[in-house]
């Protein structure tokens, strides 16, 4: 019973690449990191992975008043300066991740997310972001198969019969 319980409590993580193949970088156009957040989902559990060079560039969650004003002043946890780093997101709501290195935030090095319970809206609303959002199309994460759902319910009952059977 318990490993049934467990197999269907299990849910898929995202490992979100920030910028895919941009990396975490200081971006030519400055909205590339907002228009990466429009095409993405992100829930509770995902992972940001933020893949940058050490010493070039580093990763601090600031609040919302920092991130406008690319300050680390609200730093929400300590500054990751060592990279690349993947980063759990573990409490819904708006997240705000800026670069501190330089003018790097002022050159666009910054991203806000909103997180969700469920995969549902990727980027922060248009009133809530720092630059307006480009039009793309956003893909939702493919829906949980039932077939899989229904090959672990297999493979749970047999090993639960096989455990009640060497029990008993």
């Amino acid at each position: 019973m318990a490993i049934l319980m467990v197999l269907q409590c299990t849910e898929a993580v995202t490992v979100h690449v920030v910028g895919d193949s941009l990396g975490w970088t200081v971006p030519e156009d400055t909205s590339a990191y907002q228009t990466w957040a429009s095409s993405n989902n992100f829930a509770l559990g995902d992972i940001l992975s933020f893949n940058f060079e050490t010493n070039r560039h580093d990763v601090a969650e600031v609040a919302k008043g920092s991130y406008e004003s690319c300050t680390s002043n609200n730093s929400i946890g300590s500054i990751i300066t060592i990279g690349p780093t993947n980063i759990t997101l573990n409490r819904e709501g708006e997240h705000f991740y800026i670069c501190t290195i330089g003018q790097h935030c002022n050159a666009g090095q910054k991203l806000a997310i909103n997180v969700s319970a469920t995969p549902s809206t990727g980027a922060l609303p248009p009133s809530a972001a720092a630059f307006p959002p480009s039009t793309t199309t956003t893909t939702p994460p493919p829906p949980f198969s039932a077939a899989s759902g229904s090959a672990l319910a297999s493979v749970a009952l047999l090993l639960f019969s096989l455990f009640m059977g060497i029990a008993f």
